[in-house]
């Protein structure tokens, strides 16, 4: 993970003060107003402890404080400690005994962001925008995130209900689950019809050794003669900054892969791609959806702006900031918002996300015309965001286009499960034989 100290070097403080033209008597006035704000805090504070109708413990005063404080700034900065701070560990750690959900909360109720690959939560069918009222008929609204998502995990094996409110439905349904240890296999790969499949379901600290693998492993199986790669990165919730630019560079052969600028425009810091392009300059398919976020956005960001990818399926989450953690004392840390990250052509996907090259809708997805998905521009207090965006599927004429409306049922007599996947294996072709010179076969009529 990246800390904050990184982000300050040793002669940081000397630089801003040579180059901000402060007068004593503005320093000054700027203190003097920020005492006045501790002292209106500390009558608060004092008022609290003195006549609040129970006693309160100092702790809890100064925690809420620090919550409320973090809770004004954007929906990713949060201060933990105690067993929340052994949750924010188990987001790079790879595994823990729950669901399989990575969630948010909106006014108050448990929102799911998306469901993790192959996890209790994703087998049972829960989707992206789906609220979560009750676990084990209890009522989960008004917990704050970590309280909900503690009561969410558990001990392998342990069963729970879970009460969904589904945007579409009528009513609420219940859906009974049991706990499992949740081992975020960071890659998972296969061979189909020539084509390499390399599945990230997560940015932990092996993905980019993991992906690296896989294409070693593809080219074993295909004697050295993949048609090309499809990279889906659907419902991946993101992670470690470093994984992505190692997963981008097994792709690139030269370029910028990200670039993130901080609060001051001189802070800024960017990574690029070393010689030698592990997929062989092959065609390459990126699927990204709604539940692609943060790193995931990076590698598809990287791979579209240099034209090594089509970028294919649906707008990601737009998660375009990069949270410092910080530890400040045993078992406590800070995670903070510090920048925001832009992909090689100078774009922040902040609240706007990825916008794929070709518009694929799941059609697989019986819910989904109706369901409504949640982005980081539905989030409250999320950062601004940089560009305006469309969902809608059209052609250039402004009428939908005819290959998208087949019906999850239809789709699935023809043996087609996953048709965002389908469409991309048979684009893929394409452009294999495309790039070799061989004529597609003609289409009967």
């Amino acid at each position: 993970m990246k800390t904050l100290a990184r982000l300050v070097p040793p002669l940081a403080l000397v630089g801003a003060l040579t180059m901000i033209p402060l007068t004593t008597s503005t320093l000054a006035a700027s203190e003097a107003d920020t005492m006045k704000e501790l002292d209106t805090f500390m009558d608060v504070f004092n008022q609290v402890r003195a006549s609040y109708v129970d006693p309160v413990d100092d702790h809890v005063l100064i925690k809420g404080a620090i919550d409320g404080m973090l809770a004004a700034l954007d929906p990713h900065s949060s201060y933990v400690e105690g067993s929340d701070y052994n949750q924010l560990r188990t987001t790079t750690d790879g595994n823990y005994g729950g669901l399989g959900l990575s969630v948010t909360m909106e006014d108050g109720a448990v929102k799911v962001i998306t469901p993790t690959e192959d996890t209790p939560a994703d087998r049972a069918g829960i989707k992206a925008g789906d609220y979560i009222t009750h676990l084990d008929g209890q009522l989960l609204y008004g917990l704050d995130l970590d309280e909900a998502v503690e009561k969410m995990r558990g001990a392998p094996g342990s069963r729970t209900t879970v009460t969904i409110v589904r945007p579409g439905r009528d009513k609420p349904f219940d859906v009974p689950l049991v706990r499992a240890k949740i081992e975020l296999r960071p890659v998972k790969w296969e061979v189909k019809d020539g084509i390499g499949i390399i599945n990230i379901n997560t940015f932990s600290g092996n993905t980019g050794a993991a992906v690296e693998s896989a294409l070693t492993s593809i080219d074993k199986a295909t004697g050295g003669k993949p048609l090309g790669y499809v990279v889906d990165l659907r419902s991946n919730p993101g992670g470690l900054l470093n994984e992505a630019v190692r997963v981008s560079d097994a792709f690139l052969d030269r370029g910028e892969i990200v670039s993130e600028r901080g609060r001051d425009k001189r802070d800024m810091q960017s990574w690029s791609a070393k010689p030698g392009d592990m997929a062989h300059g092959l065609p390459v398919i990126v699927l990204v959806d709604v539940g692609s976020a943060s790193a995931a956005e990076i590698v598809a960001g990287a791979l579209q702006d240099h034209r090594r990818a089509v970028v294919m399926g649906e707008r990601s989450f737009g998660k375009g900031s990069v949270q410092g953690v910080s530890e400040i004392g045993q078992g406590k840390a800070l995670r903070l918002t510090i920048a925001r990250y832009y992909t090689p052509s100078g774009k922040s996907v902040q609240a706007g996300g990825i916008d794929p090259d070709i518009l694929v809708p799941q059609l697989s997805d019986p819910d989904y015309k109706e369901r409504k998905v949640v982005r980081e521009a539905d989030l409250r207090r999320h950062l601004v965001s940089q560009e305006s965006v469309k969902d809608e599927i059209l052609e250039k004429d402004g009428s939908p286009d005819p290959r998208f409306t087949a019906t999850a049922a239809e789709l699935k007599k023809k043996g087609v499960e996953d048709f965002q996947l389908d469409y991309a294996l048979k684009t893929l072709k394409r452009l294999s034989l495309a790039a070799s010179g061989v004529p597609a076969p003609a289409k009967s009529r």
